[in-house]
């Protein structure tokens, strides 16, 4: 059974088709990456997959549902999750407050969103425990706005985990670090595999090829191939479009 399934996503801006009839399919458990040269639509296909964008045509199945119509508070709630590109947490709020929240929002409605946060011992232990996972329980009583860029994104990790998550949709989780900060969200993932599905956009190939179970290119919105990461390598199409260039 899938995870996450979509047949024949269609998105166009006005006359440009961005994701041109994309048909994935990912199982549980699966770290499954998408990669691609720029423009090739791939930020566009999360925005389609966590509802944040609504689509011209096609349908995404979540779970064993139909999630097509679901905007995408509605697709979170249902454990389908996602991070951005530019970070984005609380900064006026410390590690352990942001992660707190996420889990509060991820699981409460109406007027007990407002009652007191830390005390509420069930999204306190998830906060806790996505912190542990991300690295960052030593700093859970740091002012956000104190933490290096490598550990803000860590920190918008451990909010996605504390919402307790099936699914995670990373989009470039490794943009701007250094080489350490990136070795170190690698070696996170490495422990997160299994535990979580995750579909992951990264132009960080060493780093996609040393997580990714399947690997899906995308060209110019059209799904070119999916295959393992040495099905990839030896892709003579792949190689010239996209992966030539790379090591260029």
């Amino acid at each position: 059974m899938s995870m996450l399934r979509t047949e024949s996503l269609v998105k166009r801006f006005g006359g440009i088709l961005v994701s041109d009839a994309i048909s994935i399919d990912i199982v549980p458990g699966e770290l499954h990456a998408i990669i691609g040269p720029n423009g090739a639509g791939k930020t566009t296909l999360i925005n389609q997959l966590s509802g944040e964008m609504a689509s011209n045509s096609g349908r995404v199945w979540f779970d064993g549902a139909d999630v097509t119509a679901l905007p995408i508070h509605e697709r979170a709630r249902r454990g389908l999750l996602r991070s951005y590109q530019i970070t984005s947490i609380f900064e006026d709020f410390t590690v352990r407050e942001n992660a707190v929240l996420s889990a509060v929002g991820a699981r409460e409605h109406g007027w007990r969103f407002l009652q007191p946060m830390l005390g509420r011992s069930g999204p306190a232990k998830s906060a806790q425990d996505a912190l542990v996972a991300c690295g960052l329980a030593a700093r859970a009583d740091v002012p956000a706005a104190d933490l290096a860029y490598g550990e803000r994104r860590q920190l918008e990790m451990a909010m996605a985990l504390a919402a307790q998550p099936k699914f995670l949709l990373l989009d470039e989780p490794m943009a701007g670090m250094s080489v350490q900060e990136s070795a170190a969200v690698v070696a996170m993932l490495t422990r997160l595999k299994g535990t979580y599905t995750i579909l992951l956009i990264e132009h960080d190939m060493q780093a996609v090829f040393a997580l990714a179970d399947r690997i899906t290119v995308l060209v110019y919105g059209k799904v070119m191939f999916t295959g393992t990461p040495d099905e990839i390598r030896n892709h003579p199409e792949v190689r010239a479009v996209y992966l030539g260039e790379q090591e260029d």
